[in-house]
């Protein structure tokens, strides 16, 4: 079974509100970016990626999680993160039954987050290259 089957699977067997809910941010983050890829990490978690991963959600007793794994680093104007607010690096959103969530600012975090990581890529490839032309320059 592919990613995309198990997180179909996961939708299907969380029948209530939480699975309404994570498939509606699913098709908002797939919709957002026709290069998003769908994976299925940590024993049982959706995660969306764009070079790097954008987020991870969970389906969990009482909300619906979607953890940022760079959200400390994303504009969020809207105010859509209320979990871990304190953290260096992560933030996420909880919603909880009865929970609307802003799609246009939603919609904006994703982008901010593919951004970040293809940023970071960039960054990436370029010490890459100055490393590679110093070697090659000491040769």
């Amino acid at each position: 079974m592919n990613a995309s089957d198990h997180i179909d699977q996961l939708i299907a067997d969380t029948d209530d509100w939480r699975g309404r809910t994570l498939a509606n941010l699913r098709k908002i983050i797939l919709g957002v970016d026709k290069d998003i890829v769908e994976e299925w990490k940590w024993m049982g978690s959706p995660v969306w990626s764009r070079d790097g991963i954008v987020a991870v959600g969970n389906a969990h007793k009482d909300k619906v999680k979607l953890t940022f794994s760079h959200g400390a680093s994303l504009p969020d104007p809207e105010n859509l993160f209320n979990n871990g607010l304190n953290g260096k690096v992560w933030r996420a959103i909880d919603l909880f039954e009865g929970d609307e969530i802003d799609e246009r600012a939603f919609q904006s975090l994703i982008r901010a987050a593919i951004e970040y990581n293809q940023a970071k890529a960039k960054k990436k490839v370029a010490s890459g290259t100055r490393a590679r032309t110093a070697k090659s320059k000491d040769a």
